[in-house]
């Protein structure tokens, strides 16, 4: 990915200053004083695309498409719904139950995990990977500090393990029926443009599609499925073997399971 800069906001602190320089050396990137910069500035003078700002209480990227942050999003309806008695697509295509462990391949900005870390609740276990070190910055940050007032919320977050890691070569390491399901959301090969949520980490997302050599290495990894997020129509489901889920008949999007 290309270079960033990680900077603050305007007149920090000294916690906020030092808290910058430790991520900056935690990620190889340049720490650079904000001053009274913008951030336009910033990226011409020092070459770069994005900076990561660090704020009081959270981290967030600017990109050329505006600021990407930490927030739960759906998963707060979601899971509404859920204790509520109502199902969840994907919950139903892992077959999540409480203590089930899940290797998430995609984590994106969280709400996934997030759902499928109430699900499983505290005798299961969620893994989650992001090859991004900027997306895996803010999400990582923002799911052990941010603050909500729904406790369950607030616990399932906390309990997700993230790893900055690339889901081939996590893969690669991981024992045989390790996790109960593992789960792929890759970009789509034909994007939703009118998903605005997914325009600011659009750039930053691992473009590259799955491979069967992946998915053999991830039906090695998983006991009892493999699951796939993808458009409704993708040619994708095909060529990797997955066998789409019945549900969200108006649905753009579909999930494909491989059962094992």
């Amino acid at each position: 990915m290309e270079n960033f800069i990680v900077t603050t906001t305007r007149k920090p602190n000294s916690l906020i200053e030092t808290f910058a320089e430790e991520i900056s050396l935690k990620f190889g990137a340049k720490f650079v004083p904000r001053e009274d910069f913008s951030f336009e500035t910033l990226k011409k003078l020092h070459g770069v695309e994005n900076i990561l700002l660090v704020k009081k209480n959270s981290l967030s990227i600017i990109t050329s498409d505006g600021e990407l942050f930490f927030h739960p999003n759906t998963a707060h309806l979601r899971i509404k719904n859920l204790r509520c008695g109502e199902n969840d697509r994907l919950i139903d295509a892992l077959n999540i139950k409480k203590g089930s462990k899940i290797l998430d391949c995609t984590l994106g900005l969280g709400s996934d995990a997030i759902v499928e870390s109430f699900i499983a609740g505290e005798t299961g276990k969620i893994v989650a990977l992001e090859i991004n070190p900027l997306i895996f910055a803010v999400v990582s940050h923002g799911l052990q500090n941010f603050s909500d007032d729904s406790p369950h919320i607030l616990k399932s977050m906390r309990r997700i393990e993230v790893f900055n890691a690339d889901y081939e070569n996590f893969l690669k390491n991981c024992a045989e029926n390790s996790f109960d399901a593992v789960y792929f959301d890759p970009m789509f090969r034909k994007p939703i443009k009118k998903s605005s949520g997914l325009n600011s980490i659009r750039p930053l997302a691992d473009s590259r599609p799955l491979s069967d050599k992946i998915i053999r290495e991830a039906r090695r990894v998983a006991k009892f499925r493999v699951v796939m997020k993808e458009h409704a129509k993708s040619p994708e489901f095909e060529r990797l073997g997955f066998k789409i889920a019945d549900g969200g008949k108006y649905s753009s999007i579909s999930f494909g399971i491989i059962e094992l």
